[in-house]
């Protein structure tokens, strides 16, 4: 089996070695995904043969391969990214014939990593496992934690009290490809490495494409990835959920989710709220997201003017707010267990409203998509809420009266299990600390596989827990 990147590894990648560790303890493994990929047999050796210490595959890359890339940090061009403490370990296929990357975070120093050690906390390997299955369970489209090792060592670190125990994380995803690839190609003015990126893009991840110049294709390629990037915010900010670090190097061209260090769902409605702590400016707070996914499609466009006309790529960008809207409203809708309304307009007027009420009053945001699931047939459920009293205030009437014009859909979803519970499944910072104590305190990780265990449930009862594509691209 031929891996997709061996075909323009020569202009973007760098082979690497991966870092020797003193220990490999499993303390995650998807086997779901595991056996979606094929590699749901391995044992316990194997496991740790393959995602500890980086042994081969069989018939896959010899060595794995440290990306190039540029990017935007915060708003600032940055030439001397890339790969820094990961590399793309593995691209394997589905049983539907679709190819998917098995990339690392924290395998040790590449030519790119510039001062750092390459490594990961496993406080950090530990927040992703999290964030990424709660994201998954809520249908929104992202990365996937695949396996977290404990590697033995000793990490000092300003942000964590140290020194922190460290870990080795491997990721399923449908492609590293970057925004910021193509901005170094447009950097180096190598116009034909871009085409060969474009071609490879079209051929694996957007086969929808089409056109014989590759100034067509250009231009046909970035509107579908303004469009799944569209999508990819709609979703977060209908799950209320923060990046934290909006780099033009954390987008990629499928639009997935990833690279989501310092990460936060919301507790309440909150446009202003930061995630990042070293996010001083407040540039990726919540209510910025979408103008900051447009802002970095635009600098992706830009990159692209060396192989397409600048007016028909600024022309693509106004796909951005039709995709954003009804992706939007689509998702929110679904949160709440509801068909669409008569129209995008009265959904998004609807939404509007409900948000607005939601910011207002500060009721806790998982709570009220919890006792509102379904719509008018969650009325005697939710009217016994906790939170009842925000739901019999005058500020709430209009809201109620327009969320029970809504028809339910699949009603019978309010009959699993997930919906007796008391209260909704979070994934607070309150909750990871605690899950965190557990770990740190007493080797615990009971808390974390319940919790896990918990995302699963949710996913089955939303009915939008991201099942393998059904068809090849």
């Amino acid at each position: 089996m031929i891996s997709p990147v061996t075909e323009i590894a020569d202009t973007f990648a760098d082979a690497v070695e991966p870092a020797s560790f003193p220990k490999s303890i499993t303390r995650f493994r998807n086997q779901r995904w595991a056996e979606t990929i094929g590699l749901g047999s391995l044992d316990d050796t194997g496991w740790q043969k393959h995602f500890g210490e980086f042994k081969p595959l069989n018939e896959n890359l010899p060595k794995p391969l440290a990306m190039r890339y540029h990017g935007h940090q915060f708003g600032v061009y940055n030439p001397e990214l890339g790969d820094g403490r990961g590399f793309l370990f593995a691209q394997v296929k589905d049983s539907n014939g679709n190819w998917f990357d098995l990339g690392t975070k924290g395998t040790g120093q590449t030519p790119w990593s510039r001062t750092a050690d390459g490594r990961l906390t496993l406080k950090g390997g530990v927040r992703e496992v999290l964030a990424a299955a709660y994201l998954e369970a809520m249908g929104v489209k992202t990365s996937k934690a695949f396996s977290l090792i404990e590697t033995g060592e000793e990490l000092y670190r300003n942000d964590e009290p140290s020194p922190a125990r460290s870990s080795v994380l491997v990721r399923l995803s449908e492609t590293h490809i970057r925004f910021g690839t193509f901005q170094r190609c447009s950097y180096i003015d190598d116009s034909d490495g871009m085409a060969r990126l474009v071609d490879h893009c079209v051929h694996y991840y957007h086969t929808d494409v089409e056109g014989e110049s590759t100034s067509v294709k250009t231009v046909e390629l970035f509107k579908r990835i303004v469009q799944a990037t569209a999508r990819m915010i709609a979703q977060w900010m209908a799950v209320g959920f923060v990046h934290g670090v909006m780099n033009t190097d954390n987008f990629n061209i499928t639009g997935e989710t990833f690279d989501f260090g310092p990460y936060r769902f919301l507790p309440q409605s909150d446009p202003n709220f930061v995630a990042a702590y070293f996010d001083h400016q407040g540039l990726y707070r919540f209510g910025r997201q979408p103008g900051q996914g447009l802002w970095a499609l635009q600098q992706l466009g830009g990159a692209m003017t060396i192989l397409a006309d600048k007016t028909k790529l600024s022309d693509a960008l106004g796909l951005y707010e039709a995709s954003y809207q009804k992706a939007f409203a689509r998702h929110t809708l679904s949160m709440l267990g509801l068909k669409d309304g008569k129209s995008l307009r009265t959904d998004l007027e609807f939404l509007q409203q409900f948000y607005a009420w939601m910011t207002q009053s500060k009721v806790p945001w998982s709570q009220v998509f919890f006792d509102w699931f379904c719509g008018e047939e969650s009325e005697s459920r939710a009217m016994s809420s906790p939170i009842s009293k925000f739901y019999e205030s005058t500020e709430f009437a209009q809201v109620k009266r327009d969320l029970m014009a809504f028809e339910p859909e699949l009603p019978e979803r309010l009959q699993h299990r997930y919906f007796g519970e008391e209260g909704p499944v979070t994934l607070l910072i309150d909750d990871i600390e605690s899950m965190w104590k557990c770990i740190a305190d007493d080797d615990d990780w009971n808390p974390l596989s319940a919790k896990l265990q918990a995302f699963n449930e949710l996913g089955d009862a939303l009915g939008s827990f991201v099942k393998p594509r059904s068809t090849p691209r």
